[in-house]
């Protein structure tokens, strides 16, 4: 299989509001690794993105958590159970939140902050945080570092970006010059922003992250959400 990296949509409705992630996939002739995986329930949408490329999920090697969220590992358990043989990636730090050793860190800042809520907010918040608690744990098998060097797609290393969530990881895929953002960069009306700052953990370890990414000068950055930002004019 020749070396691909293809950035794939999945779009979901929450009520009025309608959801769009951009998980990425990278192919050659021995791996099939997908870099975060959508929403809970959202498995059929993935399904359908991967036939698109003439893949089956039952055919994945690997799949990379950036972190844990639900709008990243929301499918990750039911992928696993359909495919038990796909290993699970993800950083030390996240591993435990994503494995459910500890309480997630994103139910626990949404716990807190339901306290505080408006009463006209209180209904969204709760029912957040009902998402939240549903988000089904999954083992991590594989433990990447930063600086670590895998050899997907002709080369790929792996950056810590921390700051949306403390163990957040993004991918550099050398031959290509492509980053794999996750949430260390997002893009609106095709610019680079922190995501969603109302929910980083931290907020100055999020701008040197993006700003630790920009500076590789990558031709190209996925990101989970708003897509492909490309420096190439």
């Amino acid at each position: 299989m020749r070396n691909s990296i293809v950035q794939l949509t999945i779009a979901m409705s929450f009520g009025n509001n309608e959801a769009v992630m951009h998980p990425t996939l990278l192919c050659d002739e021995h791996n099939i690794i997908l870099v975060d995986c959508g929403f809970i329930g959202s498995l059929p949408l993935l399904e359908n993105e991967l036939r698109k490329h003439g893949l089956a999920a039952s055919q994945l090697t690997g799949l990379v958590l950036t972190h844990h969220d639900h709008d990243h590992m929301g499918a990750a358990a039911a992928l696993k159970r359909l495919n038990p043989k796909m290993k699970i990636y993800s950083s030390s730090a996240e591993a435990p939140y994503i494995s459910a050793l500890e309480k997630p860190l994103r139910l626990r800042q949404a716990e807190e902050m339901q306290n505080a809520l408006p009463p006209a907010q209180q209904e969204f918040g709760r029912l957040f945080c009902d998402m939240l608690r549903r988000v089904e744990p999954v083992p991590v098998d594989c433990i990447l570092e930063d600086g670590q060097y895998l050899d997907w797609c002709g080369g790929c290393r792996v950056i810590a970006t921390p700051g949306h969530t403390p163990g957040h990881i993004s991918l550099l895929m050398e031959d290509d010059s492509v980053i794999i953002a996750g949430d260390a960069i997002a893009l609106e009306n095709g610019v680079p922003v922190i995501a969603n700052p109302q929910f980083t953990l931290d907020m100055e370890q999020a701008a040197r992250s993006m700003d630790k990414l920009l500076l590789y000068r990558a031709a190209s950055y996925y990101c989970c959400h708003g897509g492909v930002y490309s420096t190439q004019m």
